[in-house]
């Protein structure tokens, strides 16, 4: 999450959590608060550069209260099925290849979605409380407590629109038309 907050990168890659429905990722929201997380939380999944971003990550420990920090809109959706398109985004992701490869890889038939986020960073964060069931493995937590909306809370992009175009467009030509919804 700190790469999106911090505008290092605009895209996240999702293939489904084992909480999910089926196992399968949905796009259920086009809109939605930023989750902090320590799944997936390791150095030697992020490329040198980021590494050390492992120790800025904000998770809350469990059973005490979650910080959200922002939120975020999806502006376009890719669906990757060659190993090639993974190639062929690895320079605009904060992640090793090998760690993509392995998202890319399990359940082979299904796709890995690449969301593109226009991401707004909370001018204060909020907080709610931990519920058991914001935990594990899943894509989609809905907080109880926090607005429906979170264009009512006070907030600002991270990226100029300037900046947010000129990344947008390069995982547009990264990958195939045909990927692209």
């Amino acid at each position: 999450m700190h790469a999106l907050l911090e505008g290092e990168q605009i895209a996240d890659v999702r293939k489904g959590g084992l909480k999910e429905d089926g196992r399968h990722f949905d796009l259920p929201a086009r809109r939605f608060w930023l989750s902090p997380t320590a799944e997936h939380q390791k150095p030697e999944l992020l490329k040198p550069a980021y590494s050390h971003w492992v120790d800025l990550a904000t998770a809350s420990p469990v059973g005490e209260p979650i910080s959200v920090l922002g939120w975020a809109d999806v502006v376009d959706v890719a669906r990757i099925t060659e190993p090639e398109h993974v190639e062929a985004i690895d320079g605009k992701l904060i992640w090793t290849a090998d760690y993509v490869s392995t998202r890319f890889e399990w359940k082979k038939r299904d796709p890995l979605w690449v969301l593109v986020l226009r991401v707004r960073r909370l001018h204060e964060p909020l907080t709610v409380p931990w519920k058991d069931e914001y935990g594990g493995c899943t894509s989609w937590v809905n907080y109880e407590g926090l607005p429906a909306d979170p264009t009512s809370v006070a907030s600002h992009e991270v990226l100029s629109d300037v900046a947010f175009e000129a990344k947008h467009k390069g995982l547009r030509d990264a990958l195939p038309a045909d990927c692209w919804e």
